[in-house]
């Protein structure tokens, strides 16, 4: 009996070798072909027409409306290869939202070779510029595989290392980036001037799930910077009784060379810090006992 067992447990490693074989060779074969369209510049992150446009007119969102579409914009942009002017609304109905808005700010705009009216706004020109997402996706899952064969082959352990390594090395780096982000936002907004705001909507979005339905209330502020512009922006996070903060007068900070960084509550920047630390901190942990596990299997 113990013998046929470890035949079939044979097959089966076999078997699981030849299905990881066939899973390297399609998605090794997806992810040449994709780098390869990039570096031919036939995709569509690399033909997409990237430019800087400007806001040149904004409103507030409805009271009581979804959050979905962000702040309604107007916004002004050159085609690059024909020179002409288009000032086209936006509602983030095809590309990021606009949370924050005045009238001059700057924002990406992006869209296909020709059609400029079918634009979208981006927040980062340069995301998404060579089109290599699925062929990185495609290395990620070819890499899956080759973690499975080692484990089929010589163990767990090797399972252990081969997430654990990587896994550490990504979250190490994403920790110390992410705490001194926020650690120096934090110290920012603590120096940076304060304004009189005042609460002028509240929209909702609504989410359904096994659960039920749960109604999310997201205010909006406005506020007069000292440079004298004026913003409007969805509030970085929830207010006391946001469903009645309309109307509520509140304290802004804000940064001078970017309004869109602004808080109402330094407290809560700083329990932000603290809960980053502790999230981040609990992946680089998870990542180093995977690796000391898979050290001492061995």
């Amino acid at each position: 009996m113990p013998l046929a067992v470890g035949a079939v447990g044979g097959v089966g490693r076999v078997y699981g070798q030849e299905v990881l074989v066939w899973w390297c060779v399609v998605f090794g074969g997806i992810a040449v072909v994709g780098y390869g369209a990039s570096l031919a510049g036939v995709t569509r992150g690399r033909r997409a027409v990237r430019v800087l446009g400007r806001m040149v007119e904004f409103d507030v969102p409805v009271h009581g409306g979804s959050e979905g579409n962000g702040i309604p914009v107007v916004v002004s942009f050159q085609d690059p290869s024909t020179g002409e002017e288009f000032t086209l609304p936006y509602e983030g109905r095809s590309g990021d939202l606009v949370e924050t808005a005045w009238k001059g700010r700057e924002i990406g705009i992006r869209y296909r070779p020709g059609r400029p009216e079918e634009f979208a706004v981006t927040h980062d020109l340069s995301y998404g510029r060579y089109g290599v997402c699925l062929p990185n996706l495609a290395v990620l899952l070819v890499y899956a595989a080759l973690v499975t064969s080692a484990a089929l082959t010589s163990g767990y352990p090797w399972a252990l290392l081969g997430v654990g390594v990587p896994w550490t090395v990504a979250t190490m780096i994403a920790f110390h980036r992410e705490v001194l982000v926020t650690r120096r936002r934090v110290a920012e907004l603590t120096a940076a001037p304060t304004v009189p705001g005042r609460i002028v909507a509240v929209t909702k979005s609504v989410h359904t799930d096994d659960d039920g339905t749960f109604v999310a209330f997201n205010p909006v502020v406005t506020f007069t910077t000292r440079e004298d512009t004026a913003v409007t922006g969805f509030c970085p996070f929830d207010l006391v009784d946001p469903s009645r903060s309309r109307g509520r007068d509140v304290t802004v900070h804000y940064l001078p060379t970017d309004p869109a960084v602004f808080t109402l509550d330094l407290a809560h920047n700083r329990r932000d810090l603290r809960s980053t630390v502790r999230f981040d901190g609990s992946l680089l942990l998870a990542g180093v006992a995977a690796v000391v596990v898979g050290v001492l299997q061995l």
